[in-house]
């Protein structure tokens, strides 16, 4: 029996350093804590959502929006990318309307002599956004006071096998709108630039001329022409005709995304049209 003990306790004794040893070198996994553990995604990270969380909670909008990039990135082929897309879009108007200095903008000074027509002719911007983003009611500006600038330029390309208009900077997809195109494949294609803006637009047609506001005038809130006599993108009485091809040639959008876009982009945005 003493024999038998003795075999068995060395035994015991190098199993057990081996198994100390081998948990010794094993990797550690950190571990979420019980109120940090997201509800997933098959194939995502969970250490984003753990990041998002806290993004959310501290409400920075910039944090926010590079975790959806993130997600994005590194899980294309995930159900929810269209969701993360459509957040980062959400997003991105946010920040632009917003007083918060971007990578794609930059804090001005205000100099004797400004006026917010020269500001946004010398940053290719607009008047508009220059309100928007520093909450201007109107277009008084005090020298030495600082205002947010953006200025990377704004282009637009309009799909039209999808119906869509995106907005974009650079390669960046920026906004994605609904649009409508023109009826039997009528809008052209090309390369175009936008040569003039109008609000409130007045409609004329063949033997009439259609005030703003009115329910016959076509071009709803906002247009924004083309370098090609007729065309351009505008609003619409017919918000349910969005995403058809029901237009005679013209880009339409709903009136409220047709104002967004009005502020957003300045006369000399390229506008490229695809079938």
């Amino acid at each position: 029996m003493k024999k038998a003990l003795l075999v068995i306790i060395p035994l015991i004794f190098i199993v057990s350093a081996f198994l100390i040893f081998k948990n010794i070198n094993k990797p550690v996994v950190p571990q979420l804590k019980k109120s940090e553990k997201p509800i997933g995604v098959r194939g995502a990270n969970p250490g984003l959502f753990v990041l998002l969380k806290k993004a959310e909670a501290k409400g920075n909008l910039q944090d926010i929006r590079l975790v959806y990039q993130k997600l994005i990135s590194e899980s294309p082929n995930s159900k929810e990318v269209s969701i993360w897309q459509k957040k980062v879009e959400e997003l991105n108007i946010k920040l632009l309307f917003s007083p918060a200095i971007t990578p794609k903008s930059l804090s001005y000074e205000i100099k004797v002599g400004d006026n917010l027509t020269k500001i946004a002719k010398e940053h290719n911007t607009t008047v508009e956004l220059l309100k928007k983003s520093n909450n201007l009611s109107d277009d008084r500006i005090i020298p030495g006071r600082k205002i947010k600038v953006w200025t990377a330029p704004f282009s637009i390309v309009v799909d039209k096998s999808q119906n869509t208009l995106l907005l974009k900077t650079g390669e960046e997809v920026f906004k994605t709108y609904m649009a409508s195109t023109g009826a039997n494949n009528s809008t052209p294609v090309g390369i175009f630039k936008i040569v003039n803006k109008l609000p409130n637009p007045t409609w004329y047609k063949a033997g009439a001329v259609v005030p703003p506001g009115s329910p016959e005038n076509v071009l709803g809130s906002r247009w924004l022409g083309f370098d090609l006599a007729g065309y351009g993108i505008h609003g619409t009485v017919e918000p349910e005709s969005l995403g058809k091809q029901v237009t005679q040639g013209c880009v339409r959008l709903a009136n409220p995304e047709v104002e967004e876009l009005y502020t957003i982009v300045p006369v000399g945005a390229e506008v490229t049209i695809v079938d």
